[in-house]
């Protein structure tokens, strides 16, 4: 093997450990299609979106979600109309005087909005037009205060904190005519002819958002392929993946230094780039012995499409990304700064946060796969709205819908998670009978006990606490000490590097940040829920910030 092609390899290693596994990669997004089963579809369809949805964990990346709206359906034309049987909206698509990807939404004939709507629907239509700006504000005003009070970001309703994005969305069940051409166009072997079919067969989806600077512009909506560019990055091989990977950290970490260039590179580019680069290109080349000179050709045909101001959309060509994006002198930045980075090569990610060390290649050869799995997978459920509120619906799904050892694990994770918030609902007991708190302390006591399976340390933390609020002090003692035995440094994740020296000091704050959590509004997944009957009532939240304090 050639010098080049064991550096490739030796990256492509790095890279694993890095950035993520084939099997790390599965994990993610088993989990994330897993939770979004989780949402009754009586309620809307839930789509995981973004780079966590694709299975990358990546640095200052926030939580993409779309929710389909169930109230309506869209059309094409009224020669697609079927009898309903349920009480939707139907809503004819208009593209006349709209920028390519862009339409318009208008009620059909028949239809009129007399019935039991709501203000939300009704509020959101100028005559018989459907407004995307409209819609977009009354759901912001429908929705909870989560992190904050929510704010309209793009197409999207974000939280104060910007660490999660909403986007509420329209579908329209069969494919549409200006993105024809996609399924019939030439190219090599891929996507495959398969991947193609199963594409058209998810339709399309309408955002809240309408051509910048249009006329009509609170009229207009954005035609969205977020499900077949979903299918189409889950048919990515893992090379692939690693260099649209590269690409993404490239322009947050590195370009984007450059504050008047932010914003200015999106994710969505670099995806529309890749598919363009995957379709056109020979798929032998994408493995791991070669990822070098793959990366390199990315990003030269990203510095081509840069210079020439053209990035045609992915499904609808007419679509120009680039049209009128950059001005000249900030294009002329960018084109210099890319060109500089290509010159450096794959070392010029020494400048990035995540891959500072890929000159030294420092990675860990006996790292254990199944350890970052599980890492991956307990970081996933750091986030406050995965799992916490419908553990039961998720694991029904994994029951009946995955049979497969990947998913097995998920589950098993899961069900303890499950178990250990069981005990913390409360629930109404009859007054005055002992026999029904001695079944419920037992029945607490057995969930608790599967909980401790969920990590090292936070389960038995909760039973220790389960044991202390029922007047066991001794027994919670001992159980906090074995907690401190095994809260070792290897077994604290990375985003608690901070405690790696002082695990004493960790697992105090392990047992109290629950508390300093619900009253702050931290993103962060508690132990302990609010009101819990097995937290103590000493954890007030002065002690911690006291404690706090002092680490910082």
């Amino acid at each position: 093997m050639s010098g080049e092609h064991t550096l490739s390899v030796d990256i492509y290693k790095y890279l694993c450990q890095k950035i993520g596994s084939e099997d790390e990669v599965k994990i993610r997004r088993l989990t994330y299609i897993i939770d979004d089963l989780g949402i009754p579809s009586t309620t809307a369809t839930q789509i995981t979106s973004g780079s966590k949805g694709e299975g990358l964990q990546l640095k200052g990346s926030d939580l993409d979600l779309m929710s389909i709206d169930p109230s309506f359906k869209v059309y094409e034309s009224e020669s697609d109309f079927f009898p309903q049987s349920c009480k939707c909206i139907l809503l004819l698509r208009k593209t006349e005087d709209t920028h390519p990807c862009f339409t318009q939404l208008h009620l059909v004939n028949n239809h009129d909005l007399t019935g039991d709507h709501g203000k939300r629907i009704k509020n959101s239509f100028l005559g018989r037009k459907f407004s995307s700006e409209l819609y977009r504000i009354n759901c912001m005003e429908n929705m909870p205060n989560i992190d904050g009070m929510p704010k309209i970001h793009g197409p999207c309703i974000s939280t104060t904190t910007e660490n999660m994005d909403l986007a509420w969305c329209l579908k329209c069940d069969k494919w549409i005519s200006q993105a024809k051409q996609w399924i019939i166009r030439s190219r090599t072997t891929w996507p495959p002819l398969d991947l193609i079919s199963k594409i058209i067969s998810c339709g399309v989806l309408l955002v809240p958002i309408g051509y910048k600077g249009s006329s009509n512009e609170i009229l207009q909506w954005r035609i969205s392929f977020s499900v077949g560019e979903k299918c189409l990055i889950f048919a990515f091989n893992h090379i692939q993946l690693l260099c649209y990977a590269l690409l993404k950290i490239m322009i947050k970490e590195i370009v984007e230094k450059h504050t008047d260039l932010k914003s200015l590179l999106c994710s969505y580019f670099v995806k529309t780039l890749m598919f363009w680069i995957s379709e056109e290109s020979d798929p032998s080349m994408w493995r791991p012995d070669k990822i070098i000179p793959c990366f390199m050709a990315c990003l030269k045909r990203l510095i081509y499409c840069v210079e020439y101001s053209t990035l045609l959309h992915y499904f609808i060509p007419e679509n120009n990304l680039f049209y009128l994006r950059f001005d000249f002198d900030k294009k002329d930045k960018m084109i210099s700064i890319l060109k500089n980075l290509f010159e450096k090569g794959i070392y010029c990610f020494a400048q990035s946060e995540t891959l500072f060390d890929i000159i030294t290649l420092h990675f860990k050869v006996t790292d254990s796969s199944l350890r970052r799995i599980v890492e991956s997978q307990h970081e996933i459920m750091r986030y406050k709205c995965l799992f916490t509120h419908r553990p039961l619906t998720l694991l029904y799904y994994f029951l009946h819908y995955s049979s497969t050892k990947m998913s097995k694990s998920i589950f098993f994770v899961m069900l303890s998670s499950a178990h250990q918030n069981d005990p913390q609902i409360l629930q109404d007991l009859p007054r005055s009978k002992t026999k029904h708190k001695y079944y419920k302390y037992k029945r607490d006591l057995s969930h608790l006990l599967i909980g401790t399976n969920s990590d090292a340390v936070a389960g038995w933390l909760v039973l220790a606490s389960f044991f202390y609020v029922h007047e066991h002090y001794l027994l919670s003692l001992d159980i906090v000490n074995y907690a401190l035995r095994k809260c070792t440094s290897e077994k604290i994740y990375p985003w608690q590097t901070l405690f790696k020296s002082t695990p004493g000091i960790f697992l105090f704050v392990e047992t109290n940040r629950t508390l300093y959590n619900i009253k702050s509004n931290n993103s962060q997944v508690s132990s302990f829920h609010q009101n819990s009957p097995i937290s103590p009532q000493e954890l007030q939240l002065n002690v911690f910030e006291k404690l706090f304090i002092f680490i910082q």
